[in-house]
């Protein structure tokens, strides 16, 4: 089954071309590790998924672009097609020339409904393309106007276009420190909106993946491309193909449903965080070695204790011992208590690895049985030049402490009226406000009460 990817603003399409170019140099890579069936229909399988074949040969992405000012969307066009080994389509974008300033309220309220017609022609004529539509995935910041007010706007178009399939968002979560002045006002506007759309929100925080980059790849000078293209790389070892438990010999059908059926058992629930192991400079990985018990064993601390990366875990949290009646309240502090988890591994002898450290009810909420809480799926086709490789997609209390801050930064800017009078220009009223706060107030007791 095929997704059609759909790129809002900036950050959007910077990010879309970094993950097209990593699951491109995925399947184009020799570094297989498997047999050469496998690798045919590991490729076979990416291609129909994400890109369609022309007669050139060349694979075109199956993706629309949607930008308020034409430079992202011109670079991006020409930086896939220059690459030889993808490009976009050439009529699959629209662009226009003002810009959204930052303005969330200006993307939903004014460009949306503006240019609706336009953006969701392309859409239809993408999904129109592929023979088994499995979805949409969208990708866009929170923090600025155009991916976060457009991109609310058009995951609810999608939504009632095609309400039978799944969407699920990408959403770039701005750094703490703040790029925009009124981020905070942008990030609960956005968040509220699409929980009320989309099927789920995979969420990457930037500061976390500014340290990888810094303390994992040892980057000097961080440019967004060197933060994109972490990104990437993890949504490419969740996309590219993997056998799903009892999926038979085949590949997965249906990623984007497959995904939300292990994840998300409850329409509360809806943030979906993404862990991988290991992750280091690509001159590095001749001199390292990596056993299946140790990733595991690191992986599975890192989602208890709340840890983005190998480094620095605090291995002191434990999971709560089972049968004590303790009340969830009493749950050891910083322990990440899991609704769900989905755990993907790539690469050599992935049939012999023990989860059963995964299955360990204490990990879980307690009104899930935990057989139906976690699953896994494997491929000996290794990813990305990694012998081995995991990637833990988890739902759990791991966006708790950001939401809050964001939420409370909002409230209080709210509360003395900052910068509204930018918003009500646009038609977005306090009542609209009030109704977001709501929103994600219940969102955080949810997960606060697991």
């Amino acid at each position: 089954m095929s997704i059609v990817t759909v790129q809002l603003g900036q950050c959007g399409n910077q990010i879309g071309h970094e993950v097209f170019s990593a699951l491109c140099s995925d399947i184009l890579g020799t570094h297989g590790l498997c047999s050469t069936k496998e690798n045919e229909s590991y490729q076979d399988s990416c291609k129909e998924r994400f890109f369609c074949q022309e007669e050139s040969g060349v694979p075109v992405a199956r993706a629309v672009l949607v930008d308020m000012e034409p430079k992202v969307i011109s670079q991006t066009l020409s930086m896939a097609a220059r690459s030889g080994h993808w490009r976009y389509n050439s009529h699959s974008h629209f662009c226009q020339k003002q810009g959204s300033g930052n303005n969330w309220a200006n993307g939903y309220s004014v460009h949306g409904p503006r240019h609706k017609e336009a953006i969701m022609n392309l859409v239809q004529k993408e999904a129109e393309k592929c023979d088994r539509l499995g979805g949409f995935f969208t990708i866009m910041s929170m923090a600025g106007g155009t991916g976060s007010g457009l991109g609310a706007f058009v995951t609810q178009c999608l939504r009632d276009a095609f309400p039978a399939s799944f969407i699920l968002n990408h959403v770039v979560w701005p750094y703490g420190t703040g790029e925009v002045i009124v981020q905070n006002y942008n990030s609960v506007l956005t968040l509220s909106h699409l929980y009320h759309s989309s099927d789920a929100l995979l969420v990457h925080e930037n500061d976390v993946i500014h340290k990888i980059c810094a303390q994992l790849m040892n980057i000097k000078q961080i440019s967004f491309r060197d933060v994109n293209q972490v990104i990437a790389h993890q949504l490419g070892s969740v996309f590219q193909p993997t056998h799903t438990a009892g999926g038979g010999s085949g590949y997965s059908r249906n990623p984007l449903g497959d995904l939300m059926e292990t994840l998300v058992p409850h329409p509360e629930f809806r943030m979906l965080g993404l862990r991988n192991i290991p992750q280091m400079p690509e001159n590095s990985l001749p001199y390292s070695a990596f056993s299946w018990p140790g990733l595991i064993k690191h992986l599975r601390q890192m989602l208890i204790a709340n840890a983005h990366m190998e480094e620095g875990i605090d291995w002191q949290v434990r999971p709560p011992h089972p049968g004590s009646s303790i009340p969830s309240t009493g749950k050891p502090l910083h322990f990440n208590t899991s609704i769900a988890n989905l755990l993907i591994l790539r690469g050599k002898d992935v049939h012999s690895v023990d989860l059963g450290s995964f299955q360990d009810p204490s990990l879980y909420t307690s009104w899930l049985n935990p057989q139906d809480a976690f699953n896994a799926w494997k491929t000996p086709r290794a990813f990305n030049k990694y012998e081995k490789s995991a990637a833990l997609v988890s739902n759990s209390q791991f966006l708790l402490k950001p939401l809050d801050s964001i939420v409370g930064k909002a409230w209080n800017m709210f509360a003395s009226k900052a910068y509204l009078h930018q918003y009500t220009k646009f038609g977005i009223q306090e009542e609209d406000f009030l109704d977001c706060f709501t929103t994600l107030e219940q969102v955080i007791s949810s997960y606060t009460n697991l």
